[in-house]
């Protein structure tokens, strides 16, 4: 009985400690944050710490997650559970600036009422039609609404940006200026949206300029134009063909003058070869170049050769002399390798997709300072601008040869420029000078500033974003940092940086690779096994059938009679077959045995080892903490 007691007592003093020590560790440890996770999904980056930092008025952040929506599609109550992390990250490191309410709207409520007004978008889950919600609005104290219609699995990984953006254009209402001189439809095409009649996302704007529009002021410089408006910040010429002498003049004294220039040239344009012309007739000619001022600025660039690449190389379905097939097109390649990690711009993109682009460099005897951003792989090559009008992936394949590589996509250029015109130059007999025209500039007086990408199909949506249809609302998913890559470049031009540290992240929904490559090893050695084993049963078959016909007796009749020797034989056979497929049980056991104790393992460091560890540290912090004021009380 007595030793009964003590069981009990001890059971109680085991649960009083470990409450204690929950009790401690909540009012102790809850504002200590460790980010353990692969990627650190929930440290915010650089750019949104800076951003935070910056607020100058309080924002409210309003959380809309329907409960039954995580219990019927799981993923989504894993990612509400990311999102609810990182919101409590942003209000924590903002200083109080960032305040976030969390609500979860039942069908007819006053809640539901409040997410619709919102503008967030409901989505059946069920066959009763009741709607759920999973999206955010944020507002600032001028009531200026910004929101998330409805979180998408797919965009996890850009959950950081999306926050962060929403947040800084609440905070800054005055946007950076930004014009946009280009041949390219950026803003939409109405001859293509006929074309397709509502069956397809042709003639929509480009994701890439409606990303660029959600954080800047966009204004359209004409192709003609012969002054930049003062008040643009930065200056986007992408893929702008044919340009005049009195536009080129107006690009370069917008850089003598101090203004900001990204330049996007192109030996050949896909976008522009895939944009319907008047005629109906493919064009013959994609390409543009700011030959006259890339010379005078020490840049090189031939608008006669596309460079390719092996290394990424897209797969196209290719027509063959007889059948299709799928060939490496050397022409379309992603670039992972060659990002410039160590440019705030670029250090934290994954791949950056290019079609048909060129290449560029510093010219020789340029003074300028020139930093790739967008690198190809060794593995690289040149193909000649006419082979792609009329592509034959396979004959560009074959005749590909890589050499001189690596080449540079991209690049930042800086450093003191001299204009590439002595004066205005002369204006056709119809035109005349605007009012007010500047005078020349002969040279810049700080250092400029510019960016050189020599594909301008990194903006087009093929290349970077799936376009789909969600519940009526069109939605591009990204499979590749384009986007991003001309946004933060733009950012870091105009001298903001507050956007680009940010990161792609991985998602929560973490594969277990170690066990995938465990299956994928088991699955390569289990079909070896198996091929063997068809061969062996092959040729066991083989002998058996000439053992059963006397070996091949004349006329292939059967002996009446089996020897002793062939019956050995016949029993040594059939236990070669037992014991190879034995062999094949071994492996798929094996593979289920090393899955089993790697599971277990997981099971037992989330279960116990994390947990003590946890009681450890808070049992070792309350001692410490109980002898500083043991000394405090012995030194009063």
């Amino acid at each position: 009985m007595r030793r009964l007691s003590f069981s009990i007592v001890g059971i109680l003093a085991a649960a009083a400690i470990a409450i204690g020590v929950n009790m401690f560790a909540d009012a102790r440890l809850s504002s200590i944050r460790i980010d353990a996770t692969q990627g650190q999904m929930y440290t915010l980056s650089r750019g949104t710490k800076q951003v935070l930092a910056n607020l100058k008025e309080p924002i409210t952040l309003r959380f809309f997650y329907s409960r039954r929506l995580g219990a019927t599609i799981p993923v989504y109550g894993t990612y509400a559970d990311h999102i609810r992390e990182m919101l409590r990250e942003y209000a924590s490191v903002s200083n109080g600036k960032v305040r976030v309410e969390f609500y979860d709207p039942e069908p007819f409520s006053d809640t539901e009422d409040r997410a619709v007004a919102y503008g967030l978008q409901g989505v059946p889950v069920d066959n009763g039609g009741n709607q759920v919600y999973f999206g955010l609005a944020g507002s600032n104290l001028e009531d200026d609404e910004r929101t998330i219609p409805f979180f998408q699995a797919e965009r996890e990984r850009f959950l950081e940006f999306d926050l962060t953006k929403l947040v800084y254009e609440l905070s800054n209402p005055k946007r950076t200026v930004v014009g946009v001189m280009s041949s390219l439809p950026l803003d939409g095409d109405p001859r293509a949206m006929m074309m397709s009649q509502g069956r397809g996302p042709g003639g929509q704007p480009y994701a890439s300029s409606l990303l660029l529009r959600q954080t800047n002021q966009i204004k359209t410089i004409p192709l003609d134009a012969q002054t930049i408006d003062p008040e643009i910040q930065v200056l986007l010429v992408a893929s702008a063909r044919e340009l005049s002498e009195p536009t080129l003049y107006a690009i370069d004294q917008f850089v003598m003058r101090g203004g900001k220039l990204m330049a996007m040239v192109d030996p050949w344009s896909e976008a522009m070869a895939a944009t319907p012309s008047p005629t109906g007739m493919p064009p013959t000619d994609t390409s543009s170049d700011l030959k006259k001022l890339f010379d005078a600025w020490g840049v090189a660039f031939d608008s006669a050769q596309v460079t390719g690449d092996l290394t990424g190389a897209w797969r196209v379905r290719a027509g063959g002399d007889d059948r299709m097939q799928a060939v490496n097109y050397v022409a379309w390649f992603n670039i992972r390798d060659g990002i410039n990690k160590d440019d705030p711009a670029t250090a934290d993109l994954t791949q950056v997709t290019v079609a048909s682009p060129g290449s560029i460099s510093k010219a020789a005897g340029a003074t300028i300072e020139f930093t790739p951003l967008l690198t190809t792989s060794a593995r690289s090559g040149s193909v000649p601008r006419d082979k792609l009008s009329m592509p034959e992936p396979a004959k560009i394949l074959a005749n590909f040869k890589p050499e001189g590589g690596p080449r540079v996509i991209a690049a930042r250029v800086r450093g003191q420029l001299k204009s590439a015109f002595a004066g205005p130059p002369d204006l056709p007999a119809d035109k005349k000078r605007p009012d007010n025209f500047p005078a020349h500039v002969a040279q810049t007086k700080e250092p400029a500033n510019m960016v050189v990408v020599a594909d301008s199909d990194i903006l087009a949506d093929r290349y970077w974003v799936r376009v789909a249809d969600f519940f009526g609302q069109s939605t591009a998913t990204p499979f590749a940092d384009n986007g991003p890559f001309v946004a933060n470049l733009i950012g870091t031009l105009a001298g903001g940086d507050s956007l680009i540290g940010l990161r792609s992240r991985g998602d929560t929904n973490r594969p277990f690779e170690r066990v995938a490559a465990i299956q994928s090893n088991a699955e390569a050695k289990y079909r070896q096994t198996e091929q063997a084993l068809k061969t062996h049963l092959e040729e066991v078959e083989k002998t058996l059938r000439g053992l059963r016909t006397g070996g091949g007796a004349e006329g292939g009749k059967a002996e009446a009679v089996i020897t002793p020797e062939q019956r050995a034989a016949i029993d040594a056979a059939r236990k070669d077959i037992v014991d190879t497929r034995k062999k094949l049980r071994d492996v798929q056991l094996e593979l289920n045995r090393e899955i089993s104790s790697l599971d277990t393992t997981l099971r037992v460091v989330n279960i116990a080892v994390v947990p003590a560890a946890l009681t450890v540290l808070a049992v070792v912090l309350a001692m410490v903490q109980r002898t500083r004021r043991a000394r405090a009380r012995a030194a009063a």
